[in-house]
């Protein structure tokens, strides 16, 4: 008898408690660690957003009545505007689902280690805070660093640290490039999803198997993003399949009815550790070029890459670069009622990226628009 899978076997996202980029520093007071937290955020404020984690040593009661809060009397959530910043307070317990909703749009989270566990580590040699008893949080450390004139590094962490960067806890541009480095060399790979699932009834004939420059305009597309990303795929309706052959890579789409917004979805539940550049089949100007100026434009601290049409004055959101964080944020959408796109991306932190010559947005989606736009491609 074959084992019962009680649960569907997806993708799980490559994450920490907190986020995918997790630090805890850990092995020295806290006093140190909020200092080097705060010179860190500093140093790399203008370039990510940045979340820390930190416990309040104060009362529950002693806050509350220190700020004269709403949870003192009974409220379980409270919003406070503070001008310069937004302060969400709440009297509910927080699990690391939470944290990790709560701190998705963020490109990197510090943690104190005294009070937190985080995917990684960055260690302090510090005599006033051994680690000996703290070893079960050493998971994966990344960075050694001196305190004061600390040089020797204790035996029970010799096997721990071999080889790794050791550095001065003064060191603070150091410390700062290191990390820079690594979120770097984390960004999410960047593969290619060529949206050809539609029915087309207002064209009355499969756009994707128009030829525009030689071949299907649906393979044309998929072979242009093939050479700009790790892998490309055709987005396509369970009963497309059949049509293409084996080596082209498709995705089929496990949210009906949903249009664009389900093939996204559908290829951020294959990869959700991946970003996606996302066009449509019929976009018959759109051009290696133009991919790669948008390519170059890419910011992985914002939800998406799109350009801006001035057409429509909004986000074009079928040539997109769409980031791993779009996932849980499309899907919140679609939880309160909305399959735009382009909503989310109105709605959202992006980056906007303007053309000069705008033509490449357009697509064909009558006979009459195909007419036009072949008239044009012949000049």
């Amino acid at each position: 008898m074959k084992n019962h899978i009680k649960h569907a076997k997806i993708t799980r996202l490559d994450i920490g408690n907190f986020h995918k980029n997790e630090y805890s520093i850990l092995g020295t007071p806290c006093g140190n660690i909020k200092k080097l937290a705060f010179d860190i955020i500093s140093n790399l404020s203008t370039d990510y957003k940045i979340g820390y984690v930190d416990a309040d040593h104060k009362s529950a009661n002693e806050n509350a009545h220190n700020s004269n809060c709403a949870l003192e009397y009974g409220a379980s959530l409270e919003y406070i505007d503070k001008i310069n910043f937004h302060r969400f307070d709440t009297s509910q317990s927080l699990n690391e689902y939470d944290y990790r909703q709560h701190f998705s749009s963020q490109d990197l989270v510090l943690v104190n280690g005294n009070h937190f566990k985080a995917k990684k580590q960055i260690i302090v040699i510090d005599p006033k805070k051994p680690l000996e008893k703290k070893l079960e949080k050493l998971t994966n450390v990344a960075l050694v660093l001196l305190i004061d004139d600390e040089t020797t590094i204790p035996d029970y962490l010799k096997g721990i640290v071999e080889n790794l960067p050791v550095l001065s806890i003064d060191e603070t541009g150091s410390i700062t490039q290191f990390i820079a480095n690594q979120l770097t060399t984390n960004f999410a790979p960047l593969k290619g999803l060529v949206l050809a699932g539609g029915k087309s009834t207002r064209m009355n004939r499969d756009k994707g198997k128009i030829d525009y420059h030689g071949k299907e305009q649906r393979l044309y597309m998929n072979d242009l993003l093939s050479g700009l990303t790790s892998e490309s795929y055709l987005s396509i309706r369970p009963d497309q399949s059949e049509e293409l052959s084996e080596d082209v890579k498709t995705i089929e789409d496990v949210y009906s009815g949903l249009g664009p917004y389900g093939a996204i979805l559908s290829a951020f539940q294959k990869d959700p550790n991946a970003a996606w550049l996302v066009t449509a089949c019929d976009q018959p100007f759109l051009n290696e070029n133009t991919l790669k100026y948008l390519i170059s434009k890419r910011n992985p601290s914002k939800l998406a890459t799109a350009f801006y049409n001035s057409e429509t004055d909004f986000p074009e959101p079928l040539i997109t670069i769409w980031e791993p964080r779009a996932y849980s944020r499309m899907l919140y959408f679609l939880s309160l009622g909305y399959s735009c796109p382009r909503k989310v991306l109105i709605n959202s932190d992006i980056e906007l990226v303007r053309l000069e010559n705008e033509q490449v947005l357009k697509n064909a989606n009558t006979p009459e628009e195909f007419d036009k736009i072949s008239m044009s491609l012949k000049f």
